[in-house]
């Protein structure tokens, strides 16, 4: 069955890094635009980092500039997501996922355009 599979979360302290990885299982990654999200304990999922197909076109929120980079490799099928300077409102479950359709740059991290979803990987930021 088509699934995306991520994995490298974990417990870091704050000013730590950590790198995710979403690996496409009889699921073409190359196809899809790509996103990174969030869902932190009580709250709505968002999304913390956007890929186009060819990675040409990526988008942040605010709250990851400048600390959460995303980049994919179509031939290993897999999209990561480098996280640095974590800080404590960081942790929560990140999820990967897929989407076929065109969107603005703007809506790129939508969660409602996005069609398929891994199970996500925990990411907890403690001392």
């Amino acid at each position: 069955q088509p699934k995306l599979v991520e994995s490298g979360g974990g417990l870091v302290q704050p000013g730590g890094s950590l790198r995710l990885s979403c690996v496409g299982s009889e699921f073409t990654l190359e196809s899809y635009s790509i996103g990174w999200f969030r869902q932190a304990p009580g709250k709505g999922r968002e999304g913390v980092a956007c890929i186009s197909r060819n990675g040409g076109s990526i988008k942040y929120p605010d709250s990851a500039k400048g600390r959460f980079y995303i980049w994919r490799n179509n031939t290993g099928n897999t999209v990561y997501l480098q996280m640095n300077i974590l800080k404590s409102e960081d942790t929560g479950v990140y999820y990967c996922a897929a989407r076929g359709r065109m969107t603005l740059v703007q809506d790129m991290c939508n969660e409602q355009l996005y069609e398929f979803w891994g199970q996500g990987t925990q990411v907890t930021v403690s001392s």
